[in-house]
């Protein structure tokens, strides 16, 4: 298991785990990053991380990806 800001651009993932605070893991599955779901990093750009979740491209700080284990 790894912080989603270590995963290889392109390279689908699992969320394996949601951590934070219950207000950052609620932010978190409100925009689509819940346990078993898939996740992608497309960029990083910025101080923040592009990824597709759910068939969206959402825009996190390096702070909240470091809060996804996959």
């Amino acid at each position: 298991m790894m912080p989603l800001i270590y995963a290889t651009p392109g390279e689908e993932n699992i969320i394996r785990k949601v951590g934070g605070s219950q207000d950052v893991k609620q932010h978190l599955e409100t925009m689509g990053f819940v346990v078993g779901g898939s996740v992608s990093v497309v960029a990083e750009i910025g101080g923040n991380v592009i990824v597709n979740v759910k068939e969206s491209r959402v825009a996190i700080s390096k702070e909240m990806a470091q809060k996804i284990m996959v």
